[in-house]
Order: C-alpha cells, then structure tokens, then sequence
C-alpha cells in the first residue's frame, strides 16, 4: 500500500510540475562560441532582456568549436520543452549543413525556427587608393581592370557576398581567405588586397580616419556607425545580393507549438526592448525578430542564395 501511495504521489507531482506554465525554471541559451566574442556578447545582451520579458533567468552556455556543430548538436539532443535553445549563425546553420559532406545535422528538419536576432554590420571595404568614389564607379573600374585587383574575405559569408556583389558586372578578382577581420583589413590598408566586406566594428573607425573607403552596407537600413554610407536597396542592387552575415534563435526539433510562440515571442519583446537596441547598435548589429514563420522563410532563402552561389563560381571550403 506504501509503494502504491508513494507512486501515486510521484505521478502526481510529475503531473503539477507538467501542468505550470512555460516559463517555470531557467532557460539555457547554447552559443558556439568562446565567451567574450560578438557572438557570446550578442547573446548576453539579449539573454539579460529575454529574462525580463519571460520573468526566468536565461542562462548562456557556451559551446564553442567545430565551426558551431558542437553547439548544434546540443540542442538536437535537448528535451523539446522550450529550456534548451541555441543561437545559430550562417557557419553553423547554413556553411556546415550546405558544404560538408555527410552533414552532421539538417537544419530544417532537426531543429524548430523561433526568430531571428538581426545581423552583422556588413561593409563593403576598398582601398583609398582605388580611384572610385560610388559603388558603380569601382565595378566598372574593376570589370574593365581585374588582374589589377584582389579581395580579402574572413568568412564564408563575406566572400559569397563579393562574389554576388562582382556578379553585377560580370567581373572576377582572386581572392584571400583570413583568420580574422582584423588580418584582412590590415593588408587592404597596406594595399596587398583592394577590397573585401567587414562585420567587424573595426572597419568603421578607420573609414572615419581615411585608412579605408566604405562604398555600400548589406544591412536593410543605413547604419548609425556610417550613415553616409549607402544601402544596397538604394542603390538598387539588394535582388543580387542575397548573403548577409545574420544570427537567429533555434530550439530543438519537436518543440510543440505553444512553447514555440511564447519563447519566439519574448525573443521579439527583447529585441524590440530599447536597452537592448541600444547596446546592440553599438556593437554593429541591426536587431530586429521574426515571426517563426517568417524566420523559416527568411532563413531558406539565406540557405538557398549559399548554395546557388557557391554551385555557380565553384567554391571550395574547407
């Protein structure tokens, strides 16, 4: 008769910790990133707002290494009850699943969208001494001078980008792959490269001291660190250019729809929090949250612009 009541008491108490409302303990956020990059800072900043919309701590784990597979993988392996999410890049998200053979993971398969974080500042970066002053004026001095010129890329995105961004005047230039930002952008101001596009937020401070030119911005609006410093949409090229070095949210595959709204929702309440704009446009990030459904959509599209690109001009990534 004990057993049976101690039973019964445990099924009970297992059916009231079910039946609280989502949130009802921390949430881990899992980053594949070290701690203290733009990733990991990205994260923190909207963790701390996300807490203050849902009323629970949400907690970063870092989960650093294997181009963010480590990370991925975490959260595939996570219980689909709304307390385990990742903040996934295009490295993780779209280069791995895309390039790799044998892909660890599907991405629209094994995971549930909740909403996009924003995206990196991306600038198109040239050399001072390249005679241009307007985007068009630079394509039309490199298609009709190539062999004149080279590019510079840190990361996948950056370097798909060039190439969709050359495409528009059917020119070519040798490119050279870097650790970093800062290794690129130094050789573009020694002029070993001529141009490149930065995420970083050095890039911004030297256009303001003539160290570099900035001719054009991926991100949908002009940037606060360079408001003088043109759209693609304004300059009516952004059909063609369709890589932008972004971040989103994702939660494990299974994640029932109701867990999945009010999580997608206080992602969008957090992103929307002025404190949390203002620390973000900072650090060179436009912030703005989606819908689930408008995530997906927004996320095939970066997926399937990847690969066209990269099917198109041969691109070999290790």
């Amino acid at each position: 008769m004990k057993s049976f009541l101690a039973a019964l008491a445990a099924t009970l108490a297992l059916c009231t910790a079910n039946a609280q409302p989502y949130p009802s303990k921390p949430i881990r956020l899992v980053v594949g990133f070290t701690a203290g990059g733009a990733a990991d800072v990205l994260a923190r900043t909207i963790a701390k707002g996300l807490s203050a919309e849902l009323g629970q701590q949400v907690i970063v784990d870092n989960k650093p290494g294997a181009d963010g597979i480590i990370s991925a993988q975490e959260v595939i392996k996570a219980p689909a009850d709304g307390y385990t999410f990742l903040l996934g890049t295009n490295t993780a998200m779209v280069a791995v699943p895309a390039l790799r053979p044998n892909a660890p993971y599907d991405p629209f398969k094994q995971f549930t969208p909740l909403s996009s974080a924003g995206e990196f500042s991306m600038f198109l970066a040239v050399s001072p001494t390249v005679p241009a002053k307007t985007l068009n004026e630079f394509l039309d001095t490199v298609a009709a001078n190539p062999a004149k010129y080279s590019s510079g890329s840190s990361n996948s995105a950056s370097e798909l980008a060039m190439l969709q961004l050359l495409a528009t005047k059917n020119a070519k230039v040798v490119n050279a792959r870097y650790k970093g930002d800062t290794q690129a952008l130094t050789d573009l101001v020694s002029g070993n490269i001529q141009m490149m596009f930065s995420t970083g937020t050095l890039m911004p401070g030297m256009v303001k001291d003539g160290k570099v030119k900035a001719l054009v911005t991926l991100l949908p609006k002009r940037s606060p660190l360079l408001p003088d410093v043109p759209t693609a949409a304004e300059l009516g090229i952004a059909k063609n250019l369709t890589i932008t070095p972004w971040a989103g949210f994702f939660g494990p595959p299974g994640l029932p729809a109701d867990v999945t709204e009010k999580l997608s929702a206080g992602l969008r309440a957090a992103l929307a929090r002025p404190d949390v704009r203002d620390q973000l446009v900072g650090q060179g990030f436009s912030a703005y949250g989606m819908t689930p459904a408008e995530f997906t959509v927004f996320f095939k599209r970066q997926y399937d612009g990847f690969v066209t690109t990269v099917r198109e001009n041969n691109v070999k990534f290790e």
